[in-house]
């Protein structure tokens, strides 16, 4: 079951997605990455049709790298909204479409943070919160019911527990997914403190710590690709099998 979740705060944007590649029935791996670093400030989720989802997102992670390398500096994240919605339009049109459905998470250091929700009809949509595949339907009434647009960002975090929960309990087959969280914010000093909340594969690894790098800069940690820091505090380690 393929699952992609955003909740946008006043100054951060919450992804999550799951990690499981899988056709019809049969489980192919359960670390496969779902999320694509466009920029430095932007954050791709992609699923759908297992090869249309990669060469979809790497063209569109390419091209807004040229972008940058054409012109100096990078799209804003609506901009790059507008760009990958634009694409995903052409080519539904053309002989070889692209079954895939998005989320773009960004920020804008004078917009903010942003969260743009895309299906594979290529609608495009800015909403305080997002999902797709099959938990959207078990867990946007959850998100309609307990978001607020201040939500700080431990509220955040609660709120996707009790969405993955819902998950994780209402399938015939439940199996333990494995999932990958992001938290996607800006940080207004001299470096990026990057707070992995959730880096584990079946409960064999333990929830990731925190790591330091360059103004910003998007990391790996774990297995968790966190960006946009805010906050001055270390997030502590967060168990979302509680």
């Amino acid at each position: 079951m393929e699952y992609l979740i955003g909740i946008q705060g006043p100054d951060y944007i919450l992804v999550a997605s799951d990690r499981v590649a899988a056709s019809s029935i049969v489980q192919m791996k359960d670390d496969h990455d779902k999320m694509f670093k466009m920029s430095e400030k932007i954050l791709l989720l992609c699923v759908g049709e297992a090869g249309d989802t990669v060469q979809f997102a790497e063209y569109i992670q390419k091209n807004v790298q040229l972008y940058k390398m054409r012109n100096g500096y990078e799209l804003s994240p609506t901009a790059a909204a507008n760009f990958t919605r634009r694409n995903l339009a052409d080519y539904l049109r053309s002989r070889t479409p692209y079954h895939v459905n998005l989320l773009l998470a960004g920020y804008d250091e004078h917009e903010g943070p942003a969260l743009y929700y895309m299906d594979y009809l290529a609608a495009l949509a800015k909403a305080p919160f997002a999902a797709h595949g099959y938990g959207a339907f078990l867990t946007l009434s959850i998100l309609d019911r307990y978001y607020k647009p201040s939500i700080t960002r431990e509220e955040a975090i609660e709120l996707l527990k009790k969405c993955l929960a819902e998950v994780s309990g209402s399938h015939v087959i439940r199996r333990k997914e494995c999932l990958s969280a992001s938290v996607c914010q800006y940080f207004s000093g001299s470096s990026v403190a990057f707070f992995p909340i959730l880096a584990r594969r079946r409960n064999k690894y333990p929830p990731a710590r925190c790591g330091v790098a360059a103004e910003g800069r998007v990391g790996l940690v774990g297995s968790s690709l966190v960006v946009f820091a805010r906050m001055v505090h270390v997030l502590p380690n967060v168990n979302f099998s509680a």
